[in-house]
């Protein structure tokens, strides 16, 4: 505990915020490359395979985003967009990719929710 003089002398020290979105450089979305593509286990009480890939930024950035929806045609080297959104129980996961844009397709024949995985609208007979 500081003495009276020493505050008066010192002062307190403001506790240093971390920015969650360094690599985003403040913008909504982000072009990378895909590094690698793999799948990781999630947190203690759930279980599943979550798919995740490690991309380069185009401001040299690495980050890992995670793939969603039910699978994928991602693999090395394609190019990606990336949006912000963690994935709550994946430690270190802290965005996800666009589904739909550049190489990485949208899921064909979904029906609800479509806009957030790039499906087309279903032809109505």
């Amino acid at each position: 505990m500081p003495t009276k003089n020493q505050l008066i002398r010192h002062g307190r020290e403001e506790k240093r915020r971390t920015d969650r979105t360094r690599a985003s450089d403040q913008c909504p979305q982000k072009q990378g490359v895909c590094l690698r593509v793999s799948t990781r286990t999630p947190k203690k009480p759930n279980s599943a395979l979550r798919k995740i890939a490690k991309v380069r930024l185009s401001n040299r950035h690495d980050i890992f985003a995670h793939i969603p929806g039910e699978g994928h045609n991602s693999q090395e080297h394609s190019i990606v967009l990336f949006r912000g959104g963690r994935v709550k129980d994946s430690p270190g996961v802290k965005s996800h990719r666009i589904r739909g844009v550049k190489d990485l397709l949208g899921i064909p024949d979904r029906r609800k929710g479509r806009s957030k995985y790039g499906a087309e609208r279903p032809k109505s007979k």
